[in-house]
């Protein structure tokens, strides 16, 4: 009985920590001073799990030259509003003063997003760089 207990109170604290987390994720959009590209979304959604191995990539090849941020808005509904989502997935563009300056709605391929931040200026990592 007590491993269960244990094993709730653990999954529990999981939930909030990653709750958390995306919260304060949300509450850096756009980055301040960064070129940042926010997907909203969902897990669930099937064209959002398409863009969510593309989304990591360009994460870790952006490292410290623009913010790449998902923000899943049927766990967090007040950014859907927030950012006027009426359809998911939606990628939003803001440039390094927080202006929005692209707006794109459906799955957005990979190369697409690269084009988009390039037009901003930001300068296409050496692939597997990561920075």
């Amino acid at each position: 009985m007590k491993i269960i207990v244990r094993f709730a109170l653990l999954v529990a604290a999981m939930v909030i920590m990653h709750t958390s987390t995306a919260a304060a994720a949300a509450a850096q959009v756009p980055a301040p001073g960064m070129v940042t590209m926010v997907d909203l979304g969902a897990t669930s959604c099937i064209p959002c799990k398409m863009m969510a191995p593309i989304l990591e990539e360009l994460k870790t090849e952006y490292q410290g030259k623009a913010a790449i941020v998902f923000i899943d808005v049927w766990k967090m509904p007040e950014q859907g509003k927030k950012f006027k989502v009426s359809m998911i997935p939606t990628q939003v563009f803001f440039d390094q003063n927080g202006t929005e300056v692209y707006r794109h709605v459906g799955f957005m391929e990979k190369q697409a997003i690269i084009d988009q931040l390039s037009k901003m200026g930001v300068v296409q990592p050496s692939a597997g760089s990561g920075k």
